[in-house]
């Protein structure tokens, strides 16, 4: 495709308004010139015919020719020598290499003619002015049009691109944000603003349904938390045995489902707020992991001091961790280099999908469907990291460096 298909709303407006403008100068331009033109050679042959009849009157009056007439002229146009033929007065106009010449012709009595010419010199010249003066106009024109253009186009292109970033802020989750009000649809109305209506009336159509998912969600966790605690006492009193092992491991999954569940509706509502504090991060994950996953290899490439919470990235740590014990293989690896904490596997890495379209719920971070874990371990990994302002990305290392599984958390300082 040709570059300026692709560029901006600005100048492709630009360019229409000064091809317009160009076509609109070049058609009024010829007519002006075309009118001058005929009106001057018009005025040109009237003049010629009046000095013809004069020029005859003299010659009937004292025999001699005024004005510069010629009589019985050989080089006179042969459509004049038929209207002479008929014994008619005329004018003509008949082009030459420079300017056309102006000839007017009457019969003199005996068969002869008498005419006389005239170049069109003086008038071509004024033309000429004519012609500077419409080619600058046209110009102006053009470089007005496009001016304008860049003007308006510019000030249309910056009200779609607010536009286009509010709706970006939208589709990342800021519920704060309305189009409308980015661009100041309040002041100017036009397509644009009706283009920002409509995408707020859907956004808070999305957000009123969401809400309602989350609402039905958490009310079901927290409507399952009661017999789940239950259950899970009941699964105490059991007897010992191996039945009794495998109905606590799963009544204690249940439970672990239904708190993650809670916790997911928490974030999803945006209400939750961190509780800030300074932490050496490097010292703060070397104790975490040795408590979450003793056998992960840690390395402090360069210690930072960052502002978080300590609880809400224990969680955030803790979630990785499982993910590539659950999905990965070993050796796991924890590298702490600044604000940057990367934990890695070497395993087969994230699926395709979740590369793509990030963590989803109940779709876990193996492409193999059969394994175990719902699969909300890095779906809340992402939503603690919102809550601090961090920053937590997904990708797979080259197999050159032998492959496996990347998540990067980098946390404000």
């Amino acid at each position: 495709m040709h570059p300026f298909f692709r560029s901006g709303l600005r100048w492709k407006l630009s360019a229409a308004i000064a091809v317009v403008s160009c076509l609109v100068a070049l058609a009024l331009s010829l007519v002006v010139h075309n009118a001058a033109k005929v009106s001057m050679i018009n005025s040109t042959r009237d003049v010629q015919d009046e000095r013809v009849q004069s020029a005859l009157r003299i010659y009937e009056t004292t025999g001699r020719l005024a004005f510069l007439a010629e009589m019985d002229d050989p080089s006179l146009p042969k459509e004049l020598k038929a209207y002479a033929a008929k014994g008619q007065r005329a004018t003509y106009v008949q082009d030459t290499r420079h300017a056309p010449e102006v000839w007017a012709e009457t019969p003199a009595g005996g068969g002869h003619v008498l005419s006389l010419r005239s170049p069109f010199t003086d008038r071509y010249s004024v033309l000429d002015d004519l012609d500077q003066a419409l080619v600058a106009g046209s110009l102006a024109v053009v470089v007005g049009g496009t001016a304008i253009g860049v003007l308006i186009g510019g000030r249309m292109s910056r009200r779609l691109r607010k536009a286009a970033t509010a709706a970006r802020k939208v589709a990342d989750g800021d519920n704060q944000v309305r189009v409308r009000e980015a661009i100041g649809g309040r002041r100017v109305r036009d397509e644009t603003d009706e283009l920002a209506r409509a995408v707020d009336a859907m956004a808070d159509a999305l957000q009123l349904r969401l809400e309602a998912e989350r609402r039905v969600t958490a009310d079901i966790a927290h409507e399952l938390r009661t017999p789940v605690t239950g259950l899970v006492t009941a699964a105490e009193l059991l007897p010992p045995g191996r039945p009794s092992e495998l109905v606590r491991d799963r009544v204690h999954a249940l439970r672990t489902l239904v708190e993650d569940v809670l916790e997911v509706a928490r974030l999803d509502g945006a209400a939750e707020h961190p509780e800030l504090t300074e932490v050496a991060l490097g010292e703060f994950v070397r104790r975490r992991v040795a408590t979450l996953a003793p056998d992960a290899k840690v390395a402090v490439e360069e210690e930072a001091v960052v502002q978080t919470d300590p609880r809400r990235l224990e969680r955030i740590l803790g979630n990785l961790l499982a993910n590539a014990a659950r999905h990965g293989r070993a050796p796991i690896e924890v590298v702490v280099d600044g604000p940057y904490v990367r934990v890695r596997d070497h395993g087969p890495g994230f699926p395709p999908d979740l590369l793509r379209e990030g963590p989803s719920r109940f779709r876990t971070g193996s492409s193999d469907r059969s394994g175990s874990g719902h699969g909300l371990g890095l779906t809340i990994a992402t939503g603690q990291a919102r809550v601090l302002g961090a920053r937590l990305t997904f990708r797979n290392a080259v197999p050159e460096e032998g492959g496996g599984a990347v998540a990067q958390l980098l946390l404000p300082r």
